[in-house]
């Protein structure tokens, strides 16, 4: 897949963007990416009040399957061995943030596979946490491109990558960690019930 020249195009608008909304776009891909680490947090905080091991089950197994993600994308990173826009593409702007190294191939994008199995594992732990989460990912790949270190066909891969496994993990992982936190629960250890919540036996 050829997508250079919407990565010109994107680029270009990018480099003639006003100076705050190139600031907005280098932080939020540098950074953005907490956020999410954020959620799967508050998630588990609110996971460890419900009487349901499943609750707790998905809120850990969002960020597991987010780690399956990431590293099937370094995998295929590793295989395709796609060279940087930055460096690849004749004509394209300068981009907004320093090139990645020669070596730090650009098919998928990470940031983009960690964000779109972000969102659908948030998604499934919290269904209303789809309305955010998922125009968070969009975001986060748009400014890979935006920034000028992605194809737009490289962010495209990490979110359906990222979003398929996601659903693949989540599905695998729920079953057995709810026999888990179920067992963790009855154990009555103060770290174990810390991490679970006390479950609906122990609830005054």
């Amino acid at each position: 897949m050829d997508s250079s020249g919407l990565y010109r195009d994107i680029t270009g608008s990018a480099r003639s963007a006003p100076d705050w909304v190139q600031s907005a776009f280098e932080v939020w891909t540098e950074y953005g990416l907490l956020l999410f680490g954020l959620l799967f947090l508050t998630v588990w905080w609110r996971a460890r009040g419900q009487a349901d091991p499943r609750a707790v089950a998905l809120a850990v197994a969002a960020p597991l399957a987010t780690a399956v993600a990431y590293v099937a994308s370094e995998l295929v990173k590793s295989a395709v061995d796609e060279e940087r826009p930055c460096r690849a593409v004749a004509g394209a702007a300068a981009p907004l943030v320093a090139c990645p190294a020669p070596g730090d191939w650009s098919f998928p994008s990470n940031h983009s596979a960690i964000a779109g199995a972000a969102a659908v594992a948030l998604a499934l732990a919290v269904r209303r946490l789809a309305l955010p989460a998922v125009p968070l990912a969009v975001l986060m790949a748009f400014s890979r491109v935006f920034v000028g270190v992605h194809y737009p066909h490289d962010v495209l891969a990490g979110l359906l990558l990222g979003g398929a496994l996601a659903v693949l993990a989540v599905l695998a992982l729920t079953g057995p960690i709810s026999t888990i936190t179920t067992a963790m629960r009855a154990s009555g250890g103060r770290a174990a019930v810390w991490f679970t919540g006390p479950g609906p036996a122990r609830r005054p």
